[in-house]
């Protein structure tokens, strides 16, 4: 689709107003109902430097290659032929159903079909603070993206690059020529049905797959097969399952054994893999392990090492256990002393706690920054408490430790819909790109920018925060 302005001369707060109409209500969860869109409307997408996007396109790979070296050092630390810690870090908490489905050879050499980064703009660059493999926002940034283009404005990726590219990763999944997909969405995430129901009515528009969004009850299990029925009692066979549910829901998610099994007997395919140790913000902990280090270097490249050195921010396990008397945590320092207990770090004043503490993965409390604890915006009382609980919580939801990349300032412009006026704020970025796996490649359809208020430690998506796609210009971050 080409992007042509159909009013070429609409004023920004025209083209804001139009922007508010013209993109799909409901994409995301309203809080007042009198509300469209629950977030600050932009006139233009959220502006990128050629440079800064050309990195952003080329994550996608190292991206790829991380899970790949994720992947194949978890099994072989498994099976004894790499360090034992890894698994055992990448499987604390998880309860033995769920450990033996990421290694069952079924789905041992599966990795995810779509990797999401969340990159935070600072002044040198961006950091990577997570990775996300059933990341939410697609719908709404393939809608606003093709908003955007009746205004006449192409975002990275173009009009149809989210649905184009989910689609082509469905089919490269399903291995068939005009595959049947569904994207089963569990009440625990029902949230995101409505955006998905956009997506996949965007994926069918431009043929080539069919794709419905249904619940687990609407899946029907055969011994041949899976089907999708509907409510005339049609039915209809799958070749892929796209899993919007998390892992650590699972046992609440109903006929989630009839799906396992036909996938596991090859009925149908799944994506993202039922794998919840590629699921762990423990993995950025592993990668800078320094014993870890030749491993890493192997599966990846010396390049690719390199440049994900760069992206990820150190991180540590919030490791309880006591060490030997002349242990020390590597990299990690208090008032210019080494670490050797994490409550060492209970001392520090809130002008030297550049760290957030988050749950690794396995718990409902690691996404939508439920569980997430900026170090310096705690009082000493709160952080003394973060610490206490991480180590308490070892066990059953391991925590992390990960150093903090305070955001760039950034300017942006929004509708006021009380003042009827576009306005500005001072705010910080965060940078979502969508890369969706086809073989060997890892394809870029489109990134979703969240501007929070400067005062916020935090971006995420908020009724006071912009979301836009994004768009190359020269004059762009």
């Amino acid at each position: 689709m080409a992007c042509s302005a159909f009013a070429p001369n609409l004023t920004a707060r025209e083209q804001a107003q139009y922007l508010y109409e013209a993109i799909p209500p409901n994409l995301f969860k309203v809080e007042n109902e009198s509300e469209r869109i629950p977030w600050r409307v932009s006139p233009e997408p959220f502006a990128l430097s050629p440079q800064t996007a050309g990195r952003i396109e080329a994550i996608g790979n190292d991206l790829l290659l991380f899970y790949r070296a994720l992947n194949s050092l978890y099994n072989r630390s498994a099976r004894g032929t790499a360090p034992a810690f890894i698994a055992e870090y990448l499987d604390r908490g998880k309860p033995e159903q769920i450990v033996k489905l990421a290694r069952q050879n079924r789905f041992k050499q599966d990795l995810p079909g779509v990797i999401r980064p969340d990159l935070i703009l600072t002044e040198n660059g961006f950091a990577a603070s997570e990775l996300d493999s059933v990341p939410g926002g697609m719908g709404f940034v393939g809608a606003m993206a093709q908003a955007y283009c009746k205004l006449g404005m192409e975002s990275v990726g173009g009009a149809t690059g989210i649905p184009a590219k989910f689609g082509a990763m469905l089919k490269a999944a399903s291995g068939a020529e005009h595959p049947t997909a569904a994207i089963v969405v569990s009440d625990e995430s029902g949230d995101y049905r409505a955006e998905l129901r956009w997506l996949a009515e965007a994926v069918n528009a431009l043929g080539g797959i069919t794709v419905y969004v249904c619940a687990p009850q609407d899946i029907v299990f055969t011994e041949d097969a899976l089907f999708v029925r509907f409510e005339d009692g049609r039915e209809e066979k799958l070749d892929v399952l796209y899993r919007n549910f998390e892992l650590f829901d699972l046992l609440n998610v109903p006929k989630q054994e009839l799906m396992l099994y036909a996938a596991r007997h090859n009925r149908v395919k799944m994506t993202p893999p039922p794998k919840a140790n590629l699921e762990e913000k423990s993995s950025f902990a592993l990668f800078h392990h320094p014993a870890l280090a030749k491993l890493w270097q192997a599966e990846l490249g010396a390049d690719v090492f390199a440049r994900l050195n760069q992206l990820f921010p150190q991180t540590w396990i919030v490791d309880p256990r006591p060490l030997p008397p002349q242990g020390v945590i590597y990299g990690l320092e208090a008032s210019g002393m080494p670490v050797s207990d994490w409550m060492q770090l209970a001392e520090l004043g809130k002008s030297e706690r550049d760290y957030v503490v988050k749950p690794s993965g396995f718990s409902e409390l690691a996404w939508g920054s439920r569980g997430v604890r900026v170090a310096n915006d705690l009082t000493k009382e709160e952080w003394l408490k973060t610490l206490e609980e991480a180590k308490r919580e070892f066990e059953k939801t391991p925590r992390i430790l990960q150093r903090f990349h305070k955001g760039k300032r950034v300017r942006q412009a929004y509708l006021d819909r009380e003042r009827e006026e576009v306005r500005n704020f001072d705010g910080r970025v965060r940078l979502c790109p969508y890369y969706f796996v086809t073989g060997e490649r890892a394809e870029l359809g489109g990134i979703l920018a969240t501007i929070a208020p400067a005062d916020k430690r935090l971006i995420h998506g908020m009724s006071d925060a912009v979301m836009a796609p994004c768009i190359v210009k020269p004059d762009g971050y």
